[in-house]
């Protein structure tokens, strides 16, 4: 697939999907002091309590002037109340019309739906925009997510062996 299309904007009933903008890095920095423990290091706030809202307002300027795929603000619909990501990205060593889907809300936005609603226009979009398929990679623990991912009709294609965070789980979703 040349000339992939690039995902910038989608509704849906109780959401709309944007770009995430510079003024909104301390909602994403919540989203770090907020993850599980059991996330690699990498992914976590760090001995200097990093990345600070500086750093993500610092790393979204650069997305913004980026092109190709991301990941978009999940905001709710009437409010603007920004509730986490949602989106697409590309992985080395996966062909580049094979994204992997990413979705992260705030704890205060969990067991509403919205990581299932927005993660569904995401899969629409890629398969209306003729994306063949799309990948996941979920731990096992993360109960919630694999939840989503089901509902989505993804399946487990590999699990990798257990580590110090856990056992991750590829799955995939063919879209033809």
């Amino acid at each position: 697939m040349t000339g992939l299309p690039v995902l910038r904007h989608l509704e849906t009933a109780r959401l709309v999907l944007r770009p995430r903008l510079e003024g909104e890095a301390s909602v994403y920095r919540q989203l770090w002091v907020e993850r599980d423990p059991r996330v690699p290091a990498r992914r976590r706030l760090d001995a200097d309590d990093r990345p600070t809202v500086e750093d993500i307002a610092a790393q979204l300027r650069d997305e913004a002037l980026a092109a190709g795929l991301t990941v978009l603000a999940v905001e709710v619909r009437g409010t603007g109340e920004i509730v986490g990501y949602c989106g697409l990205f590309a992985v080395h060593g996966r062909p580049p019309d094979e994204p992997e889907l990413a979705y992260e809300l705030l704890a205060a936005a969990h067991g509403r739906g919205y990581a299932t609603e927005a993660a569904q226009a995401v899969v629409d979009w890629a398969r209306e925009n003729g994306y063949p398929r799309l990948w996941a990679d979920v731990w096992d623990w993360n109960a919630a997510s694999r939840r989503v991912l089901a509902e989505l009709g993804f399946t487990e294609v590999e699990r990798q062996e257990p580590g110090p965070h856990g056992v991750n789980i590829t799955t995939v979703l063919e879209l033809f």
